[in-house]
């Protein structure tokens, strides 16, 4: 039986349905409890990923690599500087190459408007893998992380403390559509962009909360997730300096998991800055689920590629 998303984009999670998000939830624990059983589940035999990468990845490159293999077919990794793309050829000429020799595109790219050009030009799928605005595939796998920890999602407190950077934005659109609560505590001028906001209020479901401020123990009080990301994502290394001061007081440890439920679990989409944005302690911590939570990009992707492709 075909899936109900065949064909679809996946570029933000504002395009998605809490039913839609809700059936790649539901594919992924699928796909990884067969993967555990050692049970075939080659869907894609022979299709190809065509992979842009124009930001450096470890995670998301590996992970859609080996999740194209287990599913039967080839994950194809392009760099900028593989791809005519970096000298200066159209995003409309590249898409529709691509997506003649491919079953589907996956692009990690700074700007976000430049996958909304790669997808109207492709007659095949186009993922997001990361770009400067949102990060949807990593809300998916966050998210079946949170599941698994907690049997359901519904009622479940997350508070994202730092930057409201695309990583916070993406998992502001998942809360929204899985009727989770989601406090971000940032610091003046740091927080979630108006846009965001809005779309949040656009696709909340019932159950869901987002609540905005400053206060990182305000933000913790309850929260059955702890999740940080850097303070200076790529493409911002000219600011570091300013982040690092604006941001001291934001760091997730032993301390802030204090303020939290008892069963919290502290979670970071990776690379950690160990010592700022979250301490060694919490890192390592027996409520620590990062390293679960990275395994889970392979099983969240794997659902992507087999639902859309």
């Amino acid at each position: 039986m075909d899936s109900p998303l065949k064909g679809k984009d996946y570029l933000s999670l504002t395009d998605y349905s809490a039913a839609e998000f809700q059936y790649l939830l539901d594919l992924a624990v699928e796909l990884k409890d067969k993967q555990k059983r050692g049970l075939p589940h080659a869907s894609l035999p022979g299709k190809t990923l065509a992979m842009i990468f124009q930001k450096a990845s470890t995670r998301t490159r590996v992970s859609f690599e080996v999740a194209m293999y287990h599913l039967g077919g080839l994950g194809m990794f392009l760099s900028a500087n593989d791809l005519q793309i970096g000298r200066g050829e159209p995003v409309q000429d590249t898409a529709r190459v691509l997506a003649s020799y491919s079953e589907g595109i996956l692009i990690r790219t700074f700007s976000h408007q430049e996958v909304l050009d790669l997808a109207k030009y492709s007659d095949k799928p186009v993922i997001n893998g990361l770009t400067d605005d949102e990060h949807p595939t990593q809300a998916l796998a966050d998210l079946l992380t949170v599941y698994e920890e907690f049997g359901e999602l519904k009622g479940k407190k997350l508070a994202f403390i730092g930057d409201g950077n695309n990583v916070a934005v993406s998992l502001m659109h998942a809360c929204a559509l899985a009727g989770m609560e989601i406090a971000v505590a940032s610091p003046s001028g740091y927080g979630p962009s108006g846009k965001a906001i809005e779309e949040y209020e656009k696709m909340k479901q019932p159950g869901s909360a987002l609540t905005l401020g400053e206060d990182p123990q305000a933000a913790a009080a309850g929260a059955h997730v702890l999740y940080t990301d850097v303070w200076a994502s790529m493409g911002q290394e000219a600011e570091s300096k300013a982040r690092l001061e604006a941001l001291k007081g934001y760091t997730v440890d032993a301390a802030l998991l204090r303020q939290a439920d008892p069963s919290a679990v502290v979670m970071h989409c990776l690379p950690a800055h160990r010592g700022e944005e979250i301490s060694d302690e919490a890192m390592e911590c027996g409520q620590s689920r990062v390293f679960q939570e990275a395994e889970n990009r392979m099983h969240a992707h794997k659902a992507i590629l087999a639902a859309l492709l």
